[in-house]
């Protein structure tokens, strides 16, 4: 490992530390095993609170101002004219099955943070207000951000409706140009420099922290179109869109070369210019993206795994792959992967000291340390501690959009939650996940975030013995409400679009009741673990029943107090020595 590697981790980790640390997985409907279009989002933040955002259809007069407030701080940026009317919205999908995630990458650090008034958190949040596909959301955010100027760092987005799926790098320009005499340069505009391209059908991507378009096709091809021309987005035919000044601002900026020569535009990569590959752009960030094709196609991936652990920087994996079996691929799948720890790699977390005696794929932070002067790294898995919220966004384009939009809704550490299906025409948020109910800094015992945060907390103390319960009900209760949503879908298909009003009160009334019978399930699955596993014992069960010594007042039998593993205990005789032999 290079001597320089801690500053430069330490210095990606500064950069993303303020902002989310997350993951998305992207498939499209050729790729799955229904056709449906999956995108999946965790919301990785030490400071997010887990909750359900809600944003109901309305109307406006005209001259109405909308507030920007950051996402990340809350701080008011400023204001913008309202439209006349704005879609409903749950959480990150709105009620045309339209579905953003993003992830935070940085980038080149003299374009972070510029004058703009848009947050990245506030440029989905509004484009989901306002476009109702994929192809509208990408017009959209590029004329909020030509006319307002972006405000934060380099970002790439997911943007997903029921017939496709779109990934995009977008970065700021920082601050303003200007020449010897203050004046602002020709050439250089307000708002961010950005590529977005669709995912062909029959394909799945994905990204994590680290931009990953790099070529691209320019406009003198078929298929692509820049800003300037976004009334022509609409054209089936186009799958590549990009800022006009893309190349030209690198250019003007020295981070791609003047001359067109020995740079040719055809040349230009985006990842490379604005956020160039490193050891922790990989190892810590693409890898995720690759345990995720790993898991979908290993035949092809496995030859990736030196550039997903930062060895061979040069073995850049594709932006996106064909799954070797899409029928493997639906909603629990798409959950199973935001639960990954690497588990059968060579990053696997379960397997080294830092797993502990139970095999806890969990590191508490800081992620970099040294020790006598060598320089070491914890893993960045999909799953994670600080997770605020997760959500795999389910598309279906044979069904009505308020049926056909599942929302699967989590909150806290994917690994020990369970999601639940929101649906996208909903317009009453259950109580355990509305906003409000707790936060951070207060304990609520009706809130899903602390329900869930109880059992994951209380896993990591005994992972190996402790997470094959709370496996068994994400099983028992998504497969239930994957069952549920199967049996009812040719009544709810029926109902809404004969009686719409009806089959809203249903799918509200079935989004309550799903979130209160799985916390309350979790409480209860709190109760059981924190009795079964009391003191570092494991109390005897028959019939599903504590085994108790059948007395007039019975007690719990002796309980069993299971060995270590014997690596372990080996690794304890190697640090003390003769200071614990028995005599």
């Amino acid at each position: 490992m290079k001597k320089n590697l801690l500053i430069t981790v330490l210095c990606f980790l500064m950069a993303i530390g303020s902002s989310m640390a997350c993951t998305n997985y992207i498939v499209t409907k050729g790729a799955s095993k229904d056709g449906s279009c999956f995108l999946t989002y965790a919301a990785d933040s030490h400071q997010l609170y887990g909750e359900l955002y809600y944003h109901p259809a309305a109307n406006y007069p005209a001259g109405t101002m909308m507030d920007i407030i950051e996402w990340d701080t809350g701080k008011k940026l400023g204001q913008i004219p309202q439209v006349s009317h704005t879609y409903s919205v749950v959480g990150n999908m709105n009620e045309f099955q339209l579905a953003i995630g993003e992830t935070t990458y940085g980038g080149i650090q003299e374009l972070e943070h510029g004058q703009g008034l848009i947050d990245y958190g506030s440029l989905i949040y509004i484009t989901l207000q306002r476009a109702k596909n994929a192809r509208e959301a990408i017009k959209v955010m590029s004329e909020l951000l030509d006319a307002y100027g972006y405000a934060s760092e380099g970002e790439s987005f997911s943007i997903v409706d029921p017939n496709e799926a779109w990934i995009m790098d977008l970065i700021g320009k920082g601050e303003k140009m200007v020449d010897a005499k203050g004046k602002v340069m020709k050439g250089w505009s307000n708002g961010a420099v950005w590529v977005a391209r669709r995912i062909p059908d029959g394909y799945i991507s994905g990204h994590a922290n680290q931009s990953r378009i790099t070529t691209f096709p320019l406009r003198d091809g078929k298929t692509s179109i820049t800003n300037k021309e976004l009334d022509k987005i609409f054209l089936p035919t186009v799958e590549t869109v990009y800022s006009h000044d893309v190349i030209s601002f690198a250019r003007m900026k020295g981070l791609y070369p003047k001359d067109t020569k020995a740079a040719p535009d055809a040349a230009f990569s985006f990842c490379d210019t604005y956020n160039p590959i490193t050891f922790d752009g990989t190892r810590f960030c693409d890898a995720r993206v690759w345990a995720f094709f790993n898991h979908c196609n290993h035949a092809e991936m496995a030859q990736f795994e030196d550039y997903a652990r930062g060895d061979n920087l040069k073995h850049r994996m594709p932006l996106w792959i064909k799954p070797a079996n899409k029928n493997q691929i639906d909603a629990q799948f798409m959950m199973r992967m935001m639960r990954d720890h690497y588990e059968g790699t060579s990053m696997d977390m379960t397997k080294d000291l830092g797993a502990g005696p139970y095999a806890c794929p969990y590191r508490w932070r800081p992620m970099t340390w040294s020790v006598d002067g060598k320089n070491y790294i914890h893993e960045r898995a999909t799953a994670t501690q600080q997770t605020g919220f997760v959500f795999v966004a389910q598309c279906r384009n044979w069904l009505p959009d308020m049926f056909g939009g599942i929302y699967w809704f989590g909150v806290d550490d994917a690994g020990s939650n369970c999601f639940v299906p929101m649906f996208c025409g909903i317009t009453e948020i259950p109580r355990e996940f509305a906003e409000g109910n707790g936060s951070m800094v207060e304990y609520s015992p009706t809130s899903a975030f602390w329900t869930f945060t109880k059992v994951s907390n209380f896993v990591y103390s005994r992972y190996s013995d402790m997470i094959k319960h709370v496996n068994e009900k994400q099983s028992q209760w998504e497969g239930k409400f994957v069952k549920d949503i199967d049996q009812m879908s040719a009544k709810m298909k029926e109902l809404c679009i004969q009686n719409p009003d009806a089959a809203r009160k249903q799918l509200n009334a079935y989004s309550t009741r799903a979130s209160k019978d799985v916390c309350t399930e979790w409480n209860r699955l709190f109760e059981y673990l924190l009795v079964k596993y009391h003191d570092g014992n494991v109390k005897k069960e028959e019939n599903g029943k504590f085994v108790t010594n059948g007395n007039e007042k019975p007690q719990v039998v002796f309980p069993e107090q299971p060995k270590w593993p014997d690596n372990w205990y080996r690794m304890i005789v190697r640090d003390c020595g003769k200071n614990i032999e028995a005599k």
